[in-house]
């Protein structure tokens, strides 16, 4: 079972303090969240939220991820970094490519993209892309990062993108794993079409029975049924070890670990957060890993 740590709204200074003691706690990976800016006023609701209000604010820190990556791969030696998720519609895919294959590089394969289509309209809005768009500009965007990754000369001539004949140097040895995120069934049918994985945002026990049987299904259509595939679930429930193994046998391959912003009281210090981190090691990961 992989266990991954959410280190979302962490300031960098202590994102290169937590990283390694991650590592020493037997995490397989850590989670970055991502958004370009907090608009000052918005009208849109966080979906994942009863209250429509989101957990962060205009003063929550959101580094650049893949630049996070590469740094943080740096003071370690197996943790992997998943990006959850980066709203991939409100980039040039061109783009997202050169970024995440450098990444891909610095940290020796331990780059998983975790992707998904974004809820913010505000933010679509000032980056001048239709927000009503965005699944579809993924359907399309997806083929394309796939090829460029996979070394291949690739052009486009689609409703969004359109460019000449291309290749992106230097690339990663070993295939980027993109993990689609979303619970509705757009997001469920893109990550059996194109991903090598699925990640949420919080779901119980009979919601992820559910979703994990929608993704067979799906998979089954596009005939992927046979290949490897991930799904991260971050439970909102503690459940006893039958219903685990139910899940377990149902698909899941990993759960997470909430933000430790989460865990610990207002005003923790650095120290408190790696004690924990070493703590959920011991009470979390052990008892089910060894």
């Amino acid at each position: 079972m992989q266990f991954w740590q959410a280190l979302s709204f962490t300031h960098p200074d202590d994102l290169l303090e937590l990283a390694p003691v991650c590592e020493e706690a037997g995490f397989e990976g850590i989670m970055l969240a991502d958004h370009l800016f907090a608009p000052e006023e918005y009208a849109s609701r966080y979906p994942y939220d009863e209250s429509g209000e989101p957990p962060f604010d205009g003063e929550t820190p959101f580094p650049e991820s893949f630049a996070t990556i590469s740094a943080l791969s740096q003071v370690t030696t197996k943790l992997r970094f998943l990006t959850n998720v980066y709203i991939l519609p409100l980039r040039h895919p061109i783009e997202i490519a050169k970024d995440l294959s450098t990444a891909a590089i610095f940290s020796k394969n331990r780059t998983v993209l975790g992707l998904g289509a974004g809820w913010l309209r505000e933010e679509f809005e000032i980056m001048g892309v239709p927000f009503e768009q965005r699944g579809k500009r993924m359907d399309e965007q997806l083929p394309i990062i796939q090829k460029l990754l996979a070394g291949e000369v690739v052009s486009a001539d689609g409703e969004f993108y359109q460019f000449d004949a291309l290749r992106i140097r230097p690339l990663p040895t070993e295939k980027v794993p993109m993990w689609v995120g979303g619970m509705n069934k757009a997001a469920l049918r893109r990550a059996a079409q194109f991903g090598d994985g699925w990640t949420g945002a919080g779901t119980s026990f009979e919601q992820t029975l559910g979703i994990l049987g929608e993704l067979r299904t799906q998979r089954e259509r596009f005939g992927r049924q046979d290949e490897p595939f991930d799904c991260l679930i971050p439970l909102t429930e503690e459940l006893p070890p039958d219903q685990m193994g139910r899940l377990i046998e149902a698909g899941m391959t990993g759960t997470v670990s909430w933000p430790l912003e989460y865990q610990l009281p207002p005003g923790c210090t650095l120290q408190d957060k790696k004690d924990k981190l070493l703590e959920l090691g011991e009470t979390m990961i052990r008892p089910v890993n060894g």
